[in-house]
């Protein structure tokens, strides 16, 4: 087994449990080592701190399994780390009616570079980097002993694959295929989800709660979901009472996939959506031409900045949309607004929130901060885990 010796001073952050070994931290490398192979992090010293899974062409160039430099990393070790995972979610009450899960939260849970999310009986697994591709079978072996799901269908198509000298890998690791679409209910609404071709895992899991509180705000309003994608918003405004639904998004698919998942519940009031396909910056500015108003506003966009490089000017994009929304509010109107995006802090977010009000002339303030649900820990040492965050603003 290779070691990775780190630069003088570089062990701090592995001292305090922060699971990525960026390659300037690392001054060489002593032994061979392939891509995902097992190596032990040592300091300048030589004092072993870790062992973690080498990734040679990647900016991280190694990411920590376990911070116990004895702990051996194998079949068993697996085993353990995806059962503690499911067994935390088990133990959470909130957790246990719910058809869709997230199950492994990636370094969160202690797992770098894998994510799991279970849909029903069917489990979707990502890879994202080299470490974890190398224990593929492991880890998918570990998924079905833990859960006893009957399958688990590979979605290792994510970008950030490139930039770790991966390509594009899906296909069915467990099982036999679904033989019909995959289908979950979530707070009793019903949501067919693409798992094949579908965002992130086929739907955003990490939106459960916030779909709840927005179905819980929607009795007699009018509702806005900008970016809806698959409807998930809109469905669940619907089922609580909202007077109208009016729903935008740049994909014809997700939009077909959001009218199915509307017809798998004839109880809803199909009759009060409006679904419009179209840029949503062009499309909302349209709407404040025609002088349209709503009571809620959602805006989930997609990840403008994954990186903390590309943040000024994510900045403008996320100003320019709730400039938009705080512009088509109604007065006492809600604001439901999100970033997904790692490199825009929260602190950033408000930020950005607070001057598209300024610009505006709109006195609003937060009622709430929005976050993922207990399947989407923050490991307390990995501030970067928090990718999503919103705020619930009431203008006057």
């Amino acid at each position: 087994m290779a070691d990775l010796m780190l630069k003088p001073g570089k062990e701090r952050s592995v001292l305090r449990r922060h699971p990525w070994i960026f390659a300037g931290s690392v001054a060489r490398r002593m032994g061979r080592a392939r891509p995902g192979d097992t190596v032990t992090v040592v300091s300048e010293s030589g004092q072993p701190l870790a062992k973690a899974g080498y990734s040679p062409t990647s900016k991280i160039r190694a990411r920590v399994w376990s911070f116990d430099p004895t702990e051996t990393i194998d079949d068993a070790f697996f085993k353990r780390r995806v059962a503690n995972a499911v067994a935390r979610r088990s133990g959470m009450p909130e957790l246990a009616p719910q058809e869709g899960m997230r199950l492994i939260h990636g370094e969160s849970d202690g797992l770098p570079g894998i994510v799991a999310d279970r849909y029903r009986d069917t489990v979707v697994l990502q890879l994202s980097y080299a470490g974890a591709e190398k224990w593929r079978a492991a880890i998918a072996g570990a998924i079905v002993k833990a859960t006893g799901c009957t399958r688990i269908y590979e979605r290792s198509d994510l970008e950030v694959r490139a930039l770790e000298g991966l390509g594009s890998r899906t296909g069915w690791l467990h099982g036999d295929p679904a033989p019909e679409p995959v289908v979950i209910e979530e707070h009793g609404v019903r949501f067919e989800v693409d798992i094949f071709a579908g965002h992130k895992t086929g739907f955003y899991l990490d939106q459960r709660d916030n779909r709840l509180m927005a179905r819980n705000l929607s009795a007699g309003r009018s509702v806005l979901n900008c970016f809806c994608y698959s409807g998930a918003f809109s469905l669940q405004a619907l089922a609580g009472g909202a007077r109208r639904v009016h729903s935008i998004d740049s994909s014809g698919a997700a939009l077909e996939l959001a009218r199915r998942s509307l017809a798998l519940n004839p109880e809803l009031p199909a009759q009060r959506a409006q679904w419009h396909e179209g840029d949503v910056f062009l499309a909302m500015r349209a709407l404040k031409a025609d002088g349209a108003r709503f009571d809620l506003i959602i805006l989930d966009p997609p990840k403008f900045a994954p990186s903390t490089a590309h943040a000024e000017r994510a900045a403008r994009a996320y100003k320019d949309i709730n400039l938009l929304g705080l512009r088509l509010l109604n007065p006492r109107g809600l604001l439901m607004t999100f970033s997904c995006s790692g490199g825009i802090s929260s602190e950033f977010f408000q930020d950005i929130v607070a001057g598209a009000a300024l610009d505006a002339s709109a006195d609003a303030r937060i009622v709430r901060r929005l976050g993922p649900g207990e399947d989407h820990p923050v490991a307390l040492a990995f501030p970067e885990g928090e990718y999503l965050k919103g705020l619930l603003c009431q203008v006057d």
